[in-house]
């Protein structure tokens, strides 16, 4: 089977590598976890892949294949037709996602029309259906709140409904549970894990949360120094990791909770 995703990239910012050919696939409706500290380049991969790297003056050398196409060899106007389409970002900070002046249907009709010309009347019952199966209110009265009005639990779901709104093939969510509570956590990575569901789509999950990756993903990748280092179905890189990099990391996460139990998958054997 062909991944959705398959890249092999270097990315640099002037003279310094923060990614050295690195390698990754993802299939659809995949979710696989990128794992990493501080510095190791996972917002990097995140960017490269998006197309936005070079807003931040950073370089990428590579392929980037997206179902068959090189992101990387693709005109800025042909980037910008996928990203929030086929495409979708989710980042960690919904206060600074969600613009306050807007209530919730106005975030929902302005990332609507930005890909589509047919009228939102069209598309409201489909979106109040998302939010209802993402554990939010399906009412004319939640779309009428601002963000302030909502928790921070429910402005991150918001977050996943905006990403669903076109069916992606591909989410990328970048440090989505590093700021959030327990509870807060886990009704973000049910939402997440529901949202990969609808439509088959593939999650890229981007965190140095082990026990959110555990309990949200079939596979997950090892990034150190800007290199992946060890990819593996979840229960059996914590059951038997190769890498002494990676038995730290799992150590270090032990001695604050005991991981949850990972999910199931068509593609979790598979080892790269």
């Amino acid at each position: 089977m062909i991944p959705l995703l398959d890249l092999r990239i270097t990315a640099r910012y002037g003279k310094q590598t923060i990614l050295s050919d690195v390698r990754l696939e993802i299939e659809s409706g995949e979710i696989l976890g990128l794992v990493g500290q501080s510095g190791s380049g996972k917002s990097t991969l995140g960017l490269a892949i998006l197309g936005l790297l070079d807003r931040r003056g950073g370089q990428v050398t590579g392929e980037i294949l997206f179902d068959g196409r090189d992101l990387l060899r693709l005109k800025d106007k042909e980037m910008r037709r996928l990203r929030g389409k086929a495409i979708a970002l989710v980042l960690q900070s919904a206060s600074s996602a969600l613009n306050p002046a807007l209530d919730i249907e106005d975030h929902f009709t302005e990332a609507w029309y930005a890909h589509s010309a047919t009228p939102w009347r069209r598309k409201r019952e489909d979106a109040l259906a998302t939010l209802g199966q993402l554990d939010l209110p399906a009412s004319n009265e939640f779309l009428r709140r601002y963000p302030h009005q909502i928790s921070v639990g429910q402005a991150q779901r918001v977050l996943i409904a905006l990403a669903l709104l076109h069916r992606p093939r591909l989410i990328v969510a970048d440090e989505l549970t590093s700021a959030l509570d327990l509870v807060t956590t886990h009704e973000v990575l049910h939402a997440l894990r529901l949202a990969s569901q609808i439509g088959n789509t593939a999650v890229l999950f981007i965190s140095h949360d082990l026990g959110a990756v555990s309990a949200l993903c079939h596979r997950v990748a090892i990034l150190r120094g800007g290199t992946i280092v060890e990819t593996a179905p979840v229960k059996q890189l914590f059951a038997c990791p190769e890498q002494d990099y990676t038995r730290q990391l799992i150590e270090l996460h032990r001695a604050t909770a005991a991981p949850a139990q990972p999910a199931s998958h068509p593609h979790a054997q598979k080892v790269l």
